[in-house]
């Protein structure tokens, strides 16, 4: 006679996932399989929901160990690293990933990203730049790179990207904000605010200063959070 067993997978607890094992009185429960690479990328991403980064990392390791040609494993492990602020371990990861697949546009947008950040400047518009050449309706890598752009101070450029992204994804109020900002560093004010006045039209949170903090999470200098301060002060005045 046999019975059923509903056993909890051990890799997939954190994602709330089960298996169902079969046993038999005489045989026994069967044996657990080992957690495997796809088990571990769900506990990552679980605990990485749940705030714990270092678990994350540390399950995220483990899939990589087991699968070291996946590069959406890669993928995932280097913006995890990024998120933990250790954007030399993200970009070593990253780097990694493209070496097995130069083309791969996750990894050139997060590794662009992660330069970004770092202040990596010319290594940031590099990598968006062959992430918006393999694909041309990349938001993300058309978006970055004008951020990159305008902190070097290539105002047209910065805003042909910019431009480009808001054509690519016309819902997303990053876009006018960052179009905003080049428009600024060139001069033109009236079209700053006209590009401004956009993004507060796709959400009115951006009328709010202190909100603008959070476009750290979406890639923006300090420097460039207070020219957006300044931005919207100009659009309260016109």
């Amino acid at each position: 006679m046999a019975w059923a067993f509903t056993l909890g997978c051990w890799g997939c607890l954190t994602a709330g996932l089960t298996s169902s094992l079969t046993g038999s009185l005489t045989g026994g429960l069967p044996a657990m399989a080992q957690p495997t690479g796809a088990d571990y990328r769900l506990q990552g991403l679980a605990r990485r929901q749940q705030g714990d980064l270092g678990g994350a990392i540390a399950a995220l390791q483990q899939a990589v160990a087991l699968e070291p040609d996946n590069v959406d494993g890669q993928v995932l492990l280097g913006w995890t690293l990024h998120l933990a602020g250790e954007e030399d371990q993200a970009a070593a990861v990253l780097a990694k990933s493209l070496r097995s697949n130069p083309v791969h546009v996750p990894s050139l947008n997060a590794l662009g990203i992660v330069y970004l950040v770092d202040g990596q400047l010319w290594r940031a518009v590099a990598t968006h730049s062959q992430a918006v050449l393999v694909d041309p309706d990349n938001e993300i890598g058309f978006y970055n790179l004008s951020l990159a752009l305008e902190r070097l101070e290539l105002f047209p450029w910065a805003i042909a990207t910019a431009e480009a992204a808001w054509d690519r994804e016309p819902q997303n109020p990053h876009a006018p904000v960052a179009l905003a900002l080049a428009r600024w560093g060139q001069g033109d004010q009236a079209g700053a605010v006209a590009a401004y006045g956009q993004a507060l039209a796709l959400d009115d949170r951006y009328g709010d200063g202190a909100f603008l903090a959070y476009l750290t999470e979406a890639g923006f200098s300090g420097e460039q959070i207070d020219r957006s301060r300044d931005i919207l002060n100009a659009v309260e005045r016109f």
